[in-house]
């Protein structure tokens, strides 16, 4: 019996073996589809996280500041497009470098006082230079500095916010750069009212002491006259009277020593009327204005003319330094500007007494649209409450008789009168230098 049996096939599962492939394959089946379904759900998340990241980096980009994320030892991490528009830097080239290339060693030592374990605030609008990879150029930004946590609220690094000030730095020069412009062109408008105002009440007084000045002046001049005809009559007199009663009369009334010093009175007394008929004429001619009538004036012959009066007049020969461009023209009265480097050139010979050897510097060139005239002096300049006050009338630095303080005065007239302006400042190599602008003038 046992040899009419069929022999057993290896391939063949019995019941329980197959249930148990069945209950595999479901099983992969399973997974495979959870795997499946895994992944469609990374690709979903993982797009998110793609639009997300750019939406981030569409922001950064569009912000106008600068934007930079460092980690907790300083070194950069990410930055947006607007720092790197500003600085010239490729991404590649400031990943992982330290802070300090863009914002300098000084902020890196800020950096370290605000990273924990230390308890300082956030950075607020601190001001610092953005290097540029061109080491010549830089620009000054404000940034604000807070910290970088992650999710579980560790810190991380530090995010740096910067805007660019250097247009408002600029804004605010131009701002303070008009309003000391300004504070000048009102200055001048004061002085100016102020000038006209003392030029139309010495024009009166002028004029009412025009009179007795010239009586005392004519009287002084027939006294002297008169003192030498009654001098040769008292002495012929004398000679007629006894020597006792001569002797007598000259003892009680001393008439010996008032004969001698009656020419040095009349002396005295003519230089005085003098002295007053000078002031009187410089008063009256500050109260006329030139006519409209003007000429083309070549500063340079009036410059040279002013310079030579001024030494001829002097005992000493001080030296005096020209330093005169070519072709310096201006349109106004020849005569009256003279007067103006004259009493420059005078006052500057004045100051610069105790230094004999040293040279005045009269000088002249052209700036943009004006004449500038430079006159320097070797003195000890002018004191700060002076400077403000040097052009008023019968103000002087000088020695009491030695200076009638309108030599200054007339000069500010008359470059006013000429549309043009004149200053005095201490100059750093010592002494004191006025300047004269005057408006250039193209001469046919």
């Amino acid at each position: 019996m046992g040899q009419n049996q069929p022999p057993h096939n290896p391939l063949e599962l019995n019941d329980g073996q197959e249930h148990a492939w069945v209950e595999v394959i479901q099983k992969m089946d399973e997974v495979y589809s959870d795997l499946l379904e895994r992944e469609v759900d990374l690709e979903n998340k993982n797009a998110e996280l793609e639009e997300a990241h750019d939406f981030i980096d569409s922001i950064l980009e569009a912000m106008s500041d600068v934007v930079i994320v460092c980690d907790r030892v300083g070194r950069i991490v990410k930055v947006n497009g607007p720092l790197l528009e500003r600085t010239g830097f490729e991404e590649a080239e400031l990943f992982g470098r330290p802070i300090s290339v863009l914002l300098g060693t000084q902020f890196g030592e800020h950096f370290r006082k605000l990273i924990p374990p230390t308890k300082s605030k956030n950075l607020q609008d601190y001001e610092t230079k953005l290097q540029h990879k061109n080491p010549d150029i830089s620009e000054y930004v404000s940034v604000n500095c807070s910290l970088h946590k992650t999710a579980r609220g560790q810190v991380d690094g530090l995010v740096i916010v910067g805007r660019p000030i250097g247009e408002l730095r600029q804004a605010y020069d131009d701002l303070n750069k008009a309003h000391v412009e300004l504070k000048t062109a009102q200055h001048h408008l004061l002085q100016s009212e102020k000038m006209a105002s003392i030029g139309r009440l010495v024009a009166g007084v002028a004029h009412e002491l025009n009179n007795p000045i010239s009586f005392l002046y004519g009287n002084v001049h027939s006294m002297e006259r008169y003192s030498q005809k009654m001098r040769t009559y008292i002495e012929t007199l004398r000679e007629e009277l006894p020597v006792s009663v001569r002797q007598k009369l000259d003892e009680d009334l001393k008439i010996k020593r008032l004969l001698d010093d009656l020419p040095n009175l009349l002396a005295g007394t003519r230089e005085g009327a003098e002295r007053v008929s000078e002031i009187v004429n410089n008063l009256r001619r500050l109260s006329f204005r030139e006519g409209k009538t003007k000429d083309c004036v070549d500063i340079c012959d009036v410059i040279k003319t002013a310079v030579l009066f001024a030494s001829k007049g002097r005992a000493s020969n001080h030296p005096i330094e020209l330093d005169l461009s070519n072709d310096l023209y201006v349109e106004g009265s020849a005569n009256r500007l003279h007067q103006v480097i004259l009493n420059l050139v005078e006052n500057a010979l004045d100051a610069s007494s105790a230094q004999p050897d040293t040279p005045i510097i009269v000088r002249a060139e052209k700036h943009n649209a004006n004449v500038n005239i430079y006159v320097r002096d070797c003195g000890n300049g002018v004191s700060d409450d002076d400077l403000h006050r040097i052009f008023d009338p019968f103000f002087t630095t000088k020695p009491v008789g030695q200076g009638t303080g309108l030599g200054l005065w007339i000069s500010y007239e008359i470059v006013q009168d000429h549309k043009g302006h004149i200053s005095v400042h201490n100059h750093t190599n010592g002494g004191a230098e006025f300047k004269v602008s005057l408006p250039a003038y193209a001469c046919e």
